[in-house]
């Protein structure tokens, strides 16, 4: 069960900040960015952040970006398009049909607002809800569920788990699920970047129980230190698996470990999209001044399980699922581009029709496609494949037909 601070409205950025006990007070050089520069986003704690939209889509004075009509339509209709394929692919799962699926349900303005203030040269190496990233970077409908399948038109050639995905000509990197192996990647990546030059700013996704791993603590230490160009963005979505945030971490924030590390941090409601994209946006320009990395927390949920595999009734009460229906990232959003004219419910209905159908089309098209080639089970690993490996190949494809391997998908 999670604790009851856990189910309790996050305040508006606007609000007060609660009190903090004095056994648990900051260090005063704590309440601002280290280093900031003025386009980097302010450093907020104890329960507040950077929110634009409130719950019912408006917006306060004087606080609206006023993005481009294009962009805003681009993120709702990223939004609405990962959730619907993602119903899609929990079905497919259900029917036997993918083997493992990790829903977004929930998170969708922190992974689609945070990708979206990228340049296409930037890179983005994901953790593990970052799907609609994938999509974002060039990966087809058709293509992500090869990946799901792990058909012969898989570009991973069946090898990497479900929803693991790789985009190399979007940038967007392989994903893992072994736990913050990324965070050091992408900081060593914009380091590499940094060296040779390059105009790039990476973006470093992590969960949650990420930050409970070491190699956060590593990145963000080499990150910070020699001012590696990127946004380490972590969707706090309450749950690392079973575990609830409170019992990871006594700090008031997650952001707040920014500055133990000596760099800029923010927190900011992961379920408004336009304050998500605002955030990113200021740290990206900061990183590509040369101003170094930024530390994100996106306060989010994941309302569904884990995985496909999870049952999360098992440990939380549905009353705090509830709670956090009432602040859907699609619904508000929707009533936002409603109340400016932008969207009506006649182009709702229109666009989830086009979605389903390319959705369709492309499960059809995925499910054509035979298996992987047996050959690809020993091939990319040596430049020329040793005879020990091909004997293991023909001593494997000996068991054809004889049902040795067959089981359950082990998560």
């Amino acid at each position: 069960m999670a604790s009851k601070s856990k189910s309790k409205p996050a305040p508006k950025a606007a609000a007060k900040p609660p009190a903090k006990p004095a056994a648990k007070a900051a260090p005063k050089a704590a309440s601002q960015p280290t280093k900031a520069s003025p386009a980097a986003a302010p450093a907020v704690h104890d329960g507040a952040f950077v929110q634009i939209l409130q719950p019912d889509g408006t917006v306060a004075k004087g606080k609206d970006p006023n993005l481009p009509t294009a962009t805003l339509l681009y993120l709702y209709e990223q939004m609405v398009q990962v959730r619907e394929f993602d119903r899609r692919m929990l079905m497919l799962q259900r029917q036997g049909r993918i083997g493992f699926y990790g829903p977004i349900l929930g998170q969708e303005a922190s992974t689609v607002g945070s990708t979206a203030a990228m340049e296409k040269r930037d890179w983005v190496f994901p953790a593990l809800r970052e799907g609609a990233a994938a999509m974002m970077r060039g990966l087809s409908l058709t293509e992500a569920i090869n990946q799901l399948i792990g058909n012969g038109s898989d570009r991973c050639k069946g090898r990497q788990m479900p929803c693991h995905y790789t985009v190399k000509e979007g940038n967007y990197y392989g994903m893992s699920s072994v736990i913050g192996t990324q965070i050091s990647h992408a900081v060593g990546a914009a380091m590499a970047a940094r060296l040779r030059g390059d105009d790039v700013v990476v973006l470093g996704h992590m969960g949650d129980g990420a930050t409970s791993a070491n190699d956060f603590h590593c990145g963000m230490n080499f990150a910070a230190v020699y001012r590696s160009p990127c946004v380490l963005f972590c969707q706090n979505n309450q749950w690392a698996i079973s575990v609830p945030c409170s019992k990871q971490s006594v700090s008031a924030t997650i952001a707040q470990k920014g500055a133990a590390y000596g760099m800029p941090f923010v927190r900011v409601d992961g379920n408004d999209v336009l304050a998500v994209y605002s955030v990113t946006k200021a740290a990206v320009e900061r990183a590509r001044k040369g101003d170094g990395p930024t530390f994100i927390e996106a306060v989010t949920y994941r309302r569904l399980g884990h995985s496909s595999s999870d049952d999360p009734t098992k440990y939380r009460d549905e009353a705090e699922v509830k709670l956090w229906e009432q602040r859907d990232p699609v619904d508000r959003f929707r009533a936002y581009l409603t109340k400016r004219g932008m969207w009506s419910e006649k182009q709702e209905v229109a666009f989830k029709e086009s979605i389903a159908l390319r959705v369709n089309d492309a499960i059809a098209a995925a499910e054509k496609n035979g298996p992987p080639a047996d050959e690809s089970l020993i091939t990319d690993v040596f430049a020329t494949v040793p005879p020990q490996l091909r004997e293991q190949l023909a001593e494997v494809m000996a068991l054809e037909g004889k049902r040795v391997n067959e089981g359950a998908f082990p998560l």
